[in-house]
């Protein structure tokens, strides 16, 4: 017997039918002698029309009220998928984050887990019943307030949850059967990957790889939690993501031992681009540079300064953040303009980042060399420039992205001979 965490998201139980289809699916791996624990997400687009309800009620509604609204959705979900494995004859039992024991920190929005304590979550396994938990919330213990995860938080919970019951497995389910070597939505001739490590996923979930959200892998590293990527709509054997890395079986004989293993290509378009024109280049105005920017609460990911120019002695630093979080740093960098002495400042929302993952990278040549020159080949030009050990990441304009994803595709020998099936036409 072994003790499993389902994870559903709202493409799998959009609608009655769908949520009858996941009930199947539960009550069969129940019957089958597991203990089972389900997270739901909401139905849908639920979620984003409480967010448009709320917005046509005030354009600035307080973010506690808003969490209250938001956990509804998860909340109507679990309890109508509770009812549907229970007309199955199979006994379960719904609950929300705070009632499964989840504890996360204060803020509002985009809590972080805390702490899990599912000791009701226990005694429902224990008593034989099926637990389905409402995912993307929690409660702060100071403040006893509803809390919600922000963006991923139905992934994030089940892995969370899966480590504090010490799973077996945590099956996060998706419209997709597993992680692919690039979006299938763009490049049809994608391959699924069958396993992959959480060093490379936690790669390819923070280049915009959207079928696992970054925290939620970071929590399964953390507490080596296997992560299986399934899809709901077959039973097809997904991704494992697990610490061990992928066998080396698939090398055809006339394929070198140390040739590069690419594991895939992420491309992620919520980005934008900050250049700071005119900065003196003098020791300390990079640090207060960004010193600033996280003051806002931005998120950098990638920097390039360019060499100062001999006459001026003046240099432009640009930087890529999540485009959301453009308005804030902007207006922290205006406030310190006059202390800075820069010229001015330049926002661009255009851009778009591809990333070339990989674990076996880091000790083969030439991978940078076919990277560029696929992009090249393309007529794809190159903005900005970042690596790591097993990652390659490059922002061009956003409207020349997709061919610069199945250019470097195509170049690195990953597309299949079948095309990808994108079940419900979102990849999550």
């Amino acid at each position: 017997m072994a003790l499993i965490v389902q994870k559903y998201g709202g493409s799998s139980v959009s609608d009655a039918e769908s949520i009858k289809r996941v009930a199947k699916r539960v009550a069969e791996a129940k019957k089958a002698g597991n203990d089972v624990v389900v997270v739901v997400s909401a139905m849908g687009d639920s979620t984003d029309e409480l967010i448009d309800l709320a917005r046509q009620v005030t354009p600035m509604p307080p973010q506690r009220e808003m969490d209250i609204l938001l956990t509804a959705g998860e909340r109507i979900s679990m309890s109508l998928l509770a009812m549907a494995i229970n007309n199955l004859g199979v006994k379960a039992k719904s609950f929300t984050g705070q009632q499964a024991g989840v504890i996360t920190d204060a803020v509002y929005g985009k809590a972080h887990i805390v702490d899990v304590v599912p000791v009701r979550i226990r005694e429902t396994i224990k008593s034989g019943t099926v637990a389905i938990v409402a995912g993307f919330q929690g409660v702060n213990r100071t403040s006893n307030d509803v809390t919600t995860l922000g963006r991923g938080g139905s992934d994030t919970t089940a892995v969370a949850l899966a480590a504090g019951l010490s799973a077996d497995v945590c099956e996060i389910y998706t419209d997709v059967d597993g992680v692919f070597t690039a979006d299938p939505r763009i490049v049809p001739s994608a391959q699924k990957v069958d396993r992959i490590t959480y060093e490379e996923m936690l790669e390819m979930a923070a280049c915009g790889a959207k079928v696992l959200m970054l925290r939620c892998v970071e929590f399964g590293r953390r507490y080596s939690v296997p992560i299986h990527v399934r899809s709901s709509y077959s039973a097809r054997t997904g991704t494992l993501v697990t610490n061990e890395p992928a066998p080396s079986s698939s090398e055809s004989e006339d394929q070198a031992v140390e040739d590069p293993i690419i594991t895939g290509v992420a491309h992620d378009r919520s980005e934008a681009k900050i250049t700071i024109v005119g900065v003196p280049d003098v020791p300390g105005t990079a640090a207060r540079i960004f010193e600033v920017v996280a003051t806002s609460g931005a998120n950098i990911d990638m920097i390039v300064q360019n060499v100062s120019a001999a006459s001026t002695g003046l240099t432009d630093i640009s930087f890529t953040l999540p485009e959301a979080d453009g308005p804030q740093a902007l207006a922290a960098l205006r406030a310190v303009q006059g202390e800075i002495k820069f010229d001015s400042l330049q926002f661009d929302d255009q851009v778009g980042k591809l990333s070339l993952i990989g674990a076996g990278m880091k000790s083969s040549p030439g991978v940078s060399a076919r990277l560029f020159g696929a992009l090249r080949d393309a007529g794809i030009n190159i903005e900005m420039i970042s690596t790591s050990e097993i990652r390659i990441s490059v922002v061009t304009r956003e409207d020349s992205l997709n061919d610069a994803v199945r250019a470097v595709h195509s170049a690195f020998g990953l597309d299949g001979e079948s095309e990808a099936v994108v079940y419900a036409g979102t990849g999550r």
